[in-house]
């Protein structure tokens, strides 16, 4: 079965981790999988599943890794 991803969507293999750099204000977006995002100066973590979406709050590193294959869209 063959899932077509939304336009502008980035695909995370499993355990693989996307850098963003200085990302405050931008929004996270799971559209697929399970997704674990970590920021700098943020002592919680957040997990979203499919459709659930994280607006990023500080300046720094942030850390996306999917928990199996996993895509998402950052705005």
């Amino acid at each position: 079965m063959r899932v077509e991803m939304e336009p502008g969507a980035i695909r995370l293999l499993p355990h693989q981790t996307l850098r963003v750099r200085d990302g405050a204000g931008a929004t996270i977006c799971a559209r697929e999988g399970t997704v674990w995002i970590t920021e700098e100066a943020n002592p919680q973590d957040v997990v979203l599943e499919p459709g659930g979406c994280y607006r990023l709050r500080h300046a720094g590193l942030t850390l996306v890794n999917g928990f199996g294959d996993a895509a998402i869209t950052l705005n």
